[in-house]
């Protein structure tokens, strides 16, 4: 069976409440525990080292994918197992994507909302078939959630797109539903119990 690799998408700010920290650095040392590899943007500050550091400090491999103008920026993290670098963002987003068996989703900004929109556009299209979790740290993807819900009800999305991704509440649900076993649908239905 092919080693799980996951990519992780979350915030690179360095002014985050503790509970954000300590939700990414536990999830970095659960996918180290459970023999996952972690691919991030490859930053050295926030959720992002977070992660990285979680990983590492359990003895897995943490792989990095940075644009070189952030490398130029002195943006990335040297203590990677491995970094990629890469031309521009949308290269990282689909090498960061090319690389992974699953995405999970930790709290972020405006660069995590765009990845994680880009990655279950993809799934939808059926150019992505890892599973997608958005793991709702402290409830801060509920205003998300309610709008994907809205789609629903106005007609811009169809109810079946609620499979499209999982949400996890704890460390333990978001490993556990990226490591499942990938549904070869589309839209996979064994979220939704």
């Amino acid at each position: 069976m092919e080693q799980h690799t996951v990519t992780v998408y979350c915030a690179s700010s360095d002014r985050l409440d503790p509970v954000y920290v300590n939700a990414a650095y536990e999830l970095g040392q659960a996918l180290a525990l459970a023999g996952a590899r972690l691919v991030t943007g490859g930053g050295k500050t926030g959720l992002m080292e977070a992660v990285e550091r979680g990983v590492l400090e359990r003895g897995g491999t943490a792989i990095g994918v940075i644009p070189q103008f952030m490398v130029d920026r002195r943006w990335h993290n040297t203590a990677l197992s491995q970094l990629e670098i890469v031309p521009d963002m949308h290269t990282r987003k689909a090498t960061m994507a090319r690389l992974s068996t699953a995405s999970i989703a930790l709290p972020g900004g405006i660069g995590t909302f765009e990845e994680l929109m880009e990655i279950l556009t993809w799934r939808q299209l059926g150019l992505y078939d890892g599973n997608i979790v958005i793991y709702n740290v402290n409830g801060y993807y509920d205003p998300m959630l309610e709008m994907l819900e809205r789609c629903i009800e106005q007609g811009f999305m169809p109810a079946k797109y609620r499979s499209l991704y999982a949400v996890a509440t704890d460390v333990e649900q978001a490993v556990k539903y990226a490591l499942a076993e990938p549904s070869h649908e589309i839209f996979p239905t064994k979220f939704n119990a």
